[in-house]
């Protein structure tokens, strides 16, 4: 057998990519966040698992455990340093192995051939942080005690190799010897294989205790059973607040006017409150005032008769009679006309409309759901809104919270579209790494839920086959706006490097100490919009999470339109 000793990536290189963030207390180990513990913790939990559970169940959980922590570490080797070979990768392993605390390696032998599938391993371990701990816990043993450090290397193993690969502890600290030794190969060449997989299954136990956890999970995220589409979805105060109040709208008849900034979901609500309502079985026709021209808006809510105006060659139908006993959503009801908002106000006060060019009306049983990220109210003041049509209409208001409020569900949010976005582009994504998950948290989100999906869906088309999204795949936006704070690089010789400022810092400190009004940055914004898009409206609005119509709106006026 061909045998290879692992030099191993150069430590201080593995040191350098470990940081302290001392503003929001992390540590990251490249994109992964990481924590520093007491021994004596985990010598306390070693304890109460195998006082719980026994040994063998205790000895499978820490396996386990290690081997997600193995596996993780081998992504993030990969990740570093991805034109490294299969052997350095590997060998990768041991050093971050030595970097967070846990044992020495020394490499006795090595055999590998990832394209073959060939794999042997033979390693020793001193300095066992396992086998002291069980030493001063229980005393000399008979068996093996590095449970979860032989789990560690089962995981990293395993993903380097794409293959099951499991090792055995053959000597141990913990029984009398002077060094650990590990040896490593492919599953099926154990005598014993079946017996040592059990440490890398779930036994009933454990089992269990994760379907408790995800029922109560799911008791805690659920709304209500009766309102669920596969995109609302949420755990915060103000996510379930608003849809108590449409469950409560749902089984009557009341105008409803949602509230909220673009993107935050109002047509989802607006669907799940028809879907749970007596309108179910109707049609739900959906309009948005916005992208219709002035000129047309009539014609499209409530229909024109043959020879009304030039072009007029057929009568059809308007939105209002099509979603006759059913529900029709009024998006960004704030940019309707005048004429248009006086004949909205008697479809609500009488349920009847009349066609454009005809001489009578005709009777409809329709449900109106209105939504605007406007301010309605400061709209009657200006003039811009009737009055009487806004009392007609606030009868029922639910304010929809933007995302950045919604802390908490992004995580679910994240996972849902990964799901959703992963089988439309026939990719398997197994999630964001932690550094991209906390930019994700704390970005402010302008484009609420909508952006969100954007993100995802760009994250997906670039992340690799089978792994996770990371914080470079996500837009540059993120990456500066998560990486705020004071940051600070630790090298081997316990050197301290301080990073630059980010350029988002700097740019909030200008506006503040010019005391810049909110006007001049919005004109600021809309005008590189455009020209990062070439002068083309439409694609600037999608950088900004507009539409187009609302974007032209702002361009006139701040007297930008070109």
């Amino acid at each position: 057998m061909a045998t290879r000793n692992i030099t191993g990536t150069n430590l201080d290189e593995l040191t350098s990519r470990l940081r302290f963030s001392f503003d929001n207390g992390h540590i990251w180990l490249g994109e992964t966040r990481m924590i520093l513990l007491h021994s004596a913790a985990m010598a306390a939990l070693r304890k109460e698992l195998v006082d719980s559970l026994g040994t063998e169940r205790a000895r499978g959980v820490m396996t386990r455990t290690g081997h997600a922590s193995g596996s993780r570490d081998a992504e993030l080797a990969r990740k570093l340093y991805p034109n490294a070979s299969d052997a350095d990768v590997l060998g990768m392993g041991p050093q971050l192995h030595t970097l967070e605390g846990i044992v020495t390696v020394r490499t006795v032998q090595l055999d590998i051939d990832v394209a073959e599938g060939r794999f042997y391993g033979e390693f020793l371990w001193d300095n066992s942080f396992e086998a002291d701990l069980h030493h001063e816990q229980f005393g000399v043993d008979t068996g093996p005690a590095c449970w979860m450090q032989t789990g560690y290397a089962c995981g990293y193993s395993s993903t380097v190799m794409g293959r099951r690969i499991f090792y055995k502890e053959t000597e141990c600290r913990a029984s009398g010897a002077p060094a650990c030794r590990i040896v490593g190969k492919p599953i099926e060449e154990w005598e014993d294989a079946e017996q040592l997989q059990r440490y890398l299954q779930p036994d009933p136990v454990a089992e269990r205790i994760l379907e408790l956890q995800e029922q109560v999970q799911n008791l805690r995220y659920s709304i209500d059973d009766e309102l669920h589409t596969d995109d609302l979805i949420g755990a915060s105060a103000g996510f379930r607040e608003s849809c108590a109040l449409i469950r409560k709208a749902a089984q009557s008849q009341v105008t409803v006017l949602l509230l909220g900034e673009t993107g935050v979901g109002k047509e989802m609500f607006a669907r799940a409150l028809h879907v749970y309502s007596m309108r179910a079985k109707g049609p739900f026709v959906a309009v948005n005032c916005a992208a219709l021209p002035e000129q047309l808006i009539e014609s499209e809510l409530f229909g024109v008769e043959k020879g009304a105006y030039s072009g007029a060659h057929q009568s059809r139908p308007g939105r209002f009679e099509r979603a006759h006993r059913g529900t029709l959503f009024l998006d960004e009801v704030g940019e309707l006309s005048p004429s248009a908002q006086a004949k909205l106000l008697r479809v609500l006060q009488e349920g009847e409309i009349e066609r454009i060019g005809d001489s009578h009306t005709r009777k409809v049983d329709v449900r109106v759901i209105a939504a605007t990220n406007v301010n309605l109210q400061e709209a009657v003041e200006e003039g811009r809104f009737r009055r009487d049509l806004y009392y007609r209409m606030n009868i029922y208001p639910v304010n929809i919270p933007p995302l950045r409020q919604r802390a908490e569900d992004i995580p679910l949010l994240v996972q849902r579209f990964i799901d959703k976005l992963s089988a439309r582009h026939a990719k398997k994504i197994t999630g964001v790494t932690d550094k991209a998950m906390h930019a994700l948290r704390k970005y402010a989100w302008p484009g609420n839920v909508r952006e969100l999906e954007n993100v995802i869906e760009r994250g997906v088309i670039l992340a690799p086959a089978g792994g996770r999204i990371d914080l470079a795949e996500l837009f540059p936006s993120i990456s500066a706006g998560a990486s705020k704070g004071r940051s600070l690089s630790v090298g081997r010789g316990e050197n301290v490097l301080k990073q630059d400022a980010q350029a988002v810092d700097a740019f909030v400190d200008h506006v503040f100490a010019h005391k810049t009004g909110l006007d001049v940055v919005e004109k600021l914004l809309l005008s590189a919009a455009v020209d990062r898009a070439g002068g083309n409206v439409s694609a600037a609005a999608r950088s900004l999470g507009m539409s187009r119509p609302q974007f032209e709106y702002r361009l006139k006026k701040h007297n930008l339109l070109p």
